[in-house]
């Protein structure tokens, strides 16, 4: 379901994919064993299984944005969950955040800023990001589900693919043409109509209800985390004036501002929600029983 709305296109996914393979043959006998066999055929390294206790069949299964040891005791306390699947990396997915990120260049690139920039200036924020995941406790979650012989599983960047994916056709369809248009459209989204109520619905980070939309870009809602903030001046000159994010540092706001680029926050764990609920509707099909946790938000479109 990620790579069919991936902003690649099925076809750029797949070039990805080739050119890991090309990598991975050209490499020594040293570099093949240490190398991650799952970046072959899975393009999300984010998104991963982490451990089975029991391959069963799936009837019942817990999801939460965020799964730490606190769910696992939790699903545990409940009984009957075959399976607990997060959202946010945990374990080697995080480790491998940083991979993803490269989906951001050609979102970048999708809405016309050159890919020769989106590059340059990705580089350095994905070693950034490499680096700072890398002193985290990646295990910890995962030795819980093996102590408690629990199944767990998460799915990040395919999720948040599919949420960009409705996001982007709700926008295009609507053409809003002032922010504060922009930001009654995201609020008709179940989702954040219901994250409203607890304070946490689309808001005007930068720019003014009465400022004008111009071209509005899905730049910040997958490809793993933030981007570059050194980007914005950038996408101002490649004609965007809006940008839809999930969430914004305060120095991403400060260079937003500097370039005039209005952002609209939709809402970092509603916008989750989105993603996943739209991958657990296909999952309900089969008769799988959900049990929602850990801030989801859980709307049902079947």
């Amino acid at each position: 379901m990620g790579i069919k709305v991936d902003f690649r296109g099925e076809d750029g996914v797949r070039k990805f994919l080739d050119n890991k393979k090309k990598k991975y043959e050209g490499m020594n006998e040293k570099e093949k064993e240490e190398f991650d066999k799952e970046a072959l055929e899975n393009p999300y390294l984010d998104s991963r299984i982490y451990h089975i206790a029991e391959d069963k069949e799936i009837k019942r299964i817990m999801v939460g944005v965020d799964i730490s040891s606190d769910e696992i005791l939790i699903a545990k306390e409940l009984g009957n969950i075959d399976l607990i699947i997060g959202h946010h990396p945990i374990g080697k997915g995080l480790a491998n955040l940083a991979d993803v990120m490269s989906l951001q260049c050609d979102v970048l690139n999708y809405y016309g800023v050159p890919i020769n920039v989106a590059e340059g200036l990705m580089k350095e924020r994905i070693s950034e990001v490499a680096r700072g995941v890398n002193s985290a406790n990646h295990q910890r979650t995962v030795d819980a589900a093996k102590l408690l012989k629990a199944n767990l599983i998460n799915v990040h960047t395919c999720c948040d693919n599919l949420a960009a994916s409705f996001l982007k056709k709700l926008i295009e369809s609507k053409n809003p043409e002032r922010i504060s248009d922009l930001v009654s459209l995201l609020k008709e989204v179940p989702e954040y109509k219901e994250a409203m109520k607890i304070g946490a619905g689309p808001k005007i980070f930068v720019g003014s209800p009465d400022n004008r939309c111009g071209k509005i870009a899905l730049t910040e809602i997958t490809g793993g985390t933030e981007g570059s903030p050194k980007l914005f001046e950038k996408m101002v000159q490649a004609g965007i004036g809006t940008v839809v994010g999930m969430h914004i540092s305060e120095e991403h706001k400060k260079e937003a501002e500097n370039a005039n680029l209005n952002v609209v926050i939709a809402g970092h764990i509603s916008s989750d929600s989105l993603g996943i609920n739209l991958f657990l509707d296909e999952i309900e099909k089969n008769g799988v029983e959900i049990i929602p946790c850990s801030g989801l938000i859980r709307i049902k479109r079947n």
